[in-house]
């Protein structure tokens, strides 16, 4: 997955809308008007702000359906997402919750959209929807079936969930790159605004050996300096919200300050890069001329 290619940057600030409830969910309120009207408002503080990506999620559908949603919400998202892309020139993406990949890969096909996110693609996960099976196999197949080439980023021990056993990170991390097929891997805390750790996002990363790796939740502009040392990319929601409060629209002003944050943790980790090269540099010229 070349990150600068879609997103102009190696390192993107993907934001989140999240939607108002939708039809069929328990507290669908009946206009979708305004829904559509405070996804487009989300949408330009995004893009206004300076993230370099949106995600679109049915996220206050809760409590969720553990895997197929109603065509209603399909139909919902599409028009949601169609508007989007009309509206913003960032990339788009797509998380139907709990975790319905065929849907949203299906919305992003005929929308144009750029990438999915998937909460299980592989293993098997206890949530509070019950126990969510990957469909890795399925949603590849379709994928091939539709000609796409919308992109797949995968949680890894997706938050909201346990895994059934005792996977290894590392080898979780392997297989959902190298068995599953995943574009890209995202790495979360345990629930919605927990980050994950610094060590997790290392090991993490040495796994993926060159595939990107996202921060998909806790990130802040207190954190997110010191989380990038470690990641490519985040998915960030909770603290661009007036307040910090998840109910709340996003902040333009937020956005502002979490990307001047996460700009700066690039810097320092450019930096730490370039002095770590400067010192394997001496070693290296000596070994030469002592080889002369």
């Amino acid at each position: 997955m070349d990150l600068k290619q879609i997103f102009k940057t190696p390192n993107p600030i993907i934001g989140v809308v999240h939607l108002q409830p939708l039809p069929t969910s328990p507290r669908w309120g009946g206009d979708l008007k305004a829904i559509i009207g405070r996804a487009e408002q989300e949408a330009t503080a995004l893009a206004s702000g300076g993230a370099n990506g949106i995600i679109v999620e049915n996220f206050f559908d809760a409590p969720f359906a553990k895997d197929r949603v109603d065509p209603a919400v399909v139909s919902a998202m599409t028009l949601v997402v169609e508007r989007l892309t009309n509206l913003v020139t960032l990339p788009i993406g797509i998380n139907v919750l709990r975790n319905d990949a065929h849907s949203a890969i299906a919305i992003a096909c005929c929308t144009s959209a750029q990438f999915i996110r998937v909460n299980v693609l592989n293993g098997i996960m206890a949530t509070d929807q019950g126990l969510i099976e990957g469909q890795a196999h399925q949603l590849m197949r379709y994928r091939r079936e539709l000609g796409s080439d919308v992109k797949i980023l995968a949680d890894v021990l997706v938050k909201h969930g346990r895994p059934l056993g005792s996977p290894n990170l590392t080898t979780a991390v392997q297989e959902t790159i190298g068995r599953a097929l995943a574009d890209a891997v995202i790495l979360s805390g345990w629930t919605t605004g927990s980050p994950p750790n610094l060590e997790d996002l290392e090991l993490a990363s040495a796994a993926a050996a060159g595939i990107p790796v996202f921060i998909g939740s806790g990130a802040s502009w207190e954190n997110i300096s010191t989380l990038m040392q470690a990641a490519d990319g985040v998915i960030v929601s909770s603290s661009l919200k007036r307040n910090g409060r998840i109910e709340q629209p996003i902040d333009p002003i937020r956005v502002s300050q979490f990307v001047e944050a996460a700009r700066r943790g690039l810097s320092e980790k450019e930096a730490n890069r370039d002095n770590s090269a400067g010192r394997q540099a001496p070693e290296l010229g000596k070994v030469k001329s002592t080889m002369g």
